[in-house]
């Protein structure tokens, strides 16, 4: 029996980005910023969470290692466990862009070499023809926003003025990203899918890597807020992706969350979707036990990035982180012999940092199983490495741009 479930903590960087300045990120550190909020007291929440941070399962297998291995120290507070288990090490993005498409598709072994196409930081977002033509297509009497945007502030913004007119919301970020907001009932639900698609087309030779659709619910600034049934409208990867590579062996992907949304559903067997983390663990320890030889089960864990890291809120990261921790016993019970378990993340998106965007570093890599022998592998040249190892592991050919650790 040799499985592999592939479990992406999405936004847990572990700083130290040697390309960081680049970015705007030098000093981000992820899960540095929250143990060292949440040592001095400022990650308490009343009904939350208290005290430093306390995540004892990952420190067993490694955490702690590799947070001073990508930022130079151990996060503040936290103890060092008395031995570590796991497959230990730190990656670097070669990937253009600090975005969720590049980085799972370098974990997936293929890093994305080229730049994507970005909307101004000033005055308007999107150019004029663009608008014409997503009015046109897409049957609306105009848009809302046109500019760059938190999600839940430009909902609580436009939202009421959003279900008189009929007009939908449209933003972006400093990612290369189209954001769609609508009401699920007065806009209604396949509309808003509909529109995106049509704008997924539309801003194809702007070279933008994601339209996303962001429904919402509730009749007034204060009652709005966004439902599970977000999609990503992603394009499809420059080459092959290990996904892509395991169907050709005959292998199973299982993709939970919206990792199949991120891969353009190209690559995966089955779609498995579920809201929030503790409803994507139960997911995923459910397509552990679906699970055949050489299959993979992949998932993203999103709530670390949507609903803490861009909201800029450590207690909610620090609960989530340790939430996550606390259910890790129930996936060791589900192994096999032969199994392997990898954690990572896509990028950074440090609660502490200034705006609301992702942040440049370096991403922990946690490997575990049966007769997995516990090591540091150090910093790794690229996230693609994770990807060579699982296809190793599973015993399919290497590709081209990563190298086992395994």
């Amino acid at each position: 029996m040799a499985r592999a479930f592939l479990f992406v903590l999405d936004s847990l960087g572990v700083g130290g980005a040697p390309d960081a300045a680049a970015y705007g990120d030098e000093g981000a550190d992820t899960l540095g910023h929250i143990a060292e909020f949440c040592a001095a007291g400022a990650g308490d929440r009343a009904g939350l969470r208290s005290g430093p941070l306390c995540l004892p399962n990952m420190s067993e297998l490694g955490l702690m290692h590799i947070a001073r291995a990508a930022s130079g120290q151990f996060p503040a507070g936290m103890p060092l466990p008395e031995k570590v288990y796991g497959v230990y090490g730190t990656a670097n993005e070669i990937s253009r862009g600090k975005d969720t498409p590049s980085g799972h598709w370098e974990i997936a072994g293929t890093p994305v070499n080229f730049d994507w196409g970005y909307f101004p930081t000033e005055g308007d977002a999107f150019q004029p023809e663009l608008i014409e033509a997503l009015c046109q297509d897409g049957d609306v009497p105009g848009i809302l926003g046109n500019c760059h945007a938190s999600g839940t502030e430009i909902i609580a913004r436009l939202g009421e003025e959003h279900i008189r007119t009929g007009k939908p919301i449209c933003y972006t970020s400093s990612d290369s990203v189209f954001q769609v907001a609508a009401h699920e009932a007065h806009f209604g639900l396949d509309r808003l899918l509909a529109f995106c698609h049509i704008a997924r087309g539309l801003l194809d030779p702007y070279n933008i890597g994601r339209v996303i659709a962001r429904p919402f619910i509730g009749q007034s600034a204060s009652t709005f807020q966004r439902t599970g049934n977000r999609r990503d409208f992603s394009v499809l990867p420059p080459e092959p992706t290990l996904l892509d590579r395991l169907l050709q062996h005959g292998r199973h992907v299982h993709a939970v969350g919206k990792i199949g949304d991120i891969f353009a559903h190209q690559g995966i067997s089955r779609v498995i979707k579920a809201t929030g983390n503790e409803a994507l663990m139960d997911a995923s320890l459910s397509a552990i036990d679906a699970a055949e030889d050489g299959d993979l089960v992949f998932t993203n864990f999103v709530d670390f990035d949507m609903n803490y890291g861009h909201r800029r809120d450590v207690p909610g990261y620090a609960a989530a982180l340790e939430a996550f921790d606390a259910r890790l016993p129930e996936v060791h019970k589900k192994l096999k012999p032969g199994d392997l378990v990898v954690l990572t993340a896509d990028h950074g998106c440090d609660p502490t940092w200034r705006g609301t965007d992702h942040t440049r570093e370096r991403v922990p890599i946690i490997a575990f199983g049966p007769g997995i022998r516990s090591r540091s592998i150090g910093v790794r040249r690229t996230y693609a490495d994770i990807g060579e190892s699982i296809a190793r592991h599973l015993g399919i050919p290497a590709g081209p741009h990563g190298r086992s650790f395994l």
